[in-house]
């Protein structure tokens, strides 16, 4: 198992969410936690949420928000629904729901075959960005005249952009 923390809350952990088989939104009360999940989008990517630091006020009323949040969330009755686990890390309180929680959602994920789609999909995007890395190291070996008799032609009319890439790209794939 390998667990990756991010700081903050944004469009990086969104991406973040992409590589990782459950994510899990870490929210504290007190802290306008909610209100930034919501507004950076996190709800959706959230597998789990855990509220840490549960021994605190404002612990009923983020675990409220968040229970409402989630319910306005679209799903189908068979899709995986959130579920919120409080802790105390400090204290050691909690952890044992949160990692059979984990377990729960991984055992329901293979079986609905989402785990092995998410997977799936990010091996295609792995391949797809290593071609794509390729094929740019490629061009931008090969750069100079003919990529700027390409780009003139484009720029005086005598050639579209996409005949021109398709040169490129045969000029690579013959390489």
């Amino acid at each position: 198992m390998v667990l990756l923390e991010t700081v903050g809350v944004g469009q990086s952990e969104v991406e973040v969410a992409d590589s990782a088989d459950s994510t899990v939104v870490l929210l504290s009360p007190g802290m306008g936690d909610g209100i930034q999940a919501a507004k950076a989008g996190v709800l959706e990517i959230g597998d789990l949420f855990v509220v840490n630091k549960a021994d605190r006020d404002g612990t009923q009323s983020l675990v409220r928000e968040l229970r409402t949040m989630i319910a306005m969330t679209e799903r189908a009755p068979q899709d995986w629904k959130p579920p919120i686990v409080r802790t105390v890390a400090a204290r050691n309180e909690g952890i044992d729901d949160l990692v059979a929680t984990l377990d729960k959602h991984r055992a329901h994920t293979e079986a609905d075959g989402s785990w092995q789609r998410r997977r799936l999909e990010r091996a295609r995007s792995e391949v797809e960005s290593l071609a794509l890395a390729f094929l740019q190291q490629r061009m931008h070996s090969r750069r100079g005249a003919v990529l700027d008799e390409l780009a003139a032609a484009v720029r005086d009319g005598r050639l579209d952009a996409f005949s021109a890439a398709d040169q490129v790209i045969g000029d690579i794939g013959q390489s």
